[in-house]
């Protein structure tokens, strides 16, 4: 599982009958740097260099809030039949705490 905070949404007009209901959501993934970021500021985040995946939501969250994800085959899992997705929320983190060992 991979953290990220939501940045945006995403409007489908029309979407595959299995995703009804659900939302797409665009996060900023973390990495050891910006993660620092998540635990000491839940307001604000450094932007990670690269591409801001969209996530397939069925758990409510929103923009600002932090997520936890899944990509790649796990993503597809929790459906029953073979679904055309890439990454998925699998948890909305309350607080990160985050105490790197510095040498």
């Amino acid at each position: 599982m991979k953290l990220g905070k939501v940045i945006g949404r995403v409007t489908l007009s029309v979407a595959c009958p299995a995703f009804k209901g659900a939302r797409w959501l665009i996060i900023n993934p973390s990495d050891r740097k910006t993660i620092k970021t998540l635990s000491e500021d839940m307001e604000s985040t450094a932007l990670s260099p690269g591409p801001s995946p969209v996530v397939y939501d069925d758990l409510g969250a929103g923009v600002g809030d932090i997520i936890g994800y899944v990509e790649g085959a796990e993503a597809a899992a929790p459906f029953e039949n073979p679904t055309p997705v890439d990454a998925i929320n699998t948890a909305i983190i309350d607080r990160v705490f985050y105490n790197p060992f510095e040498s």
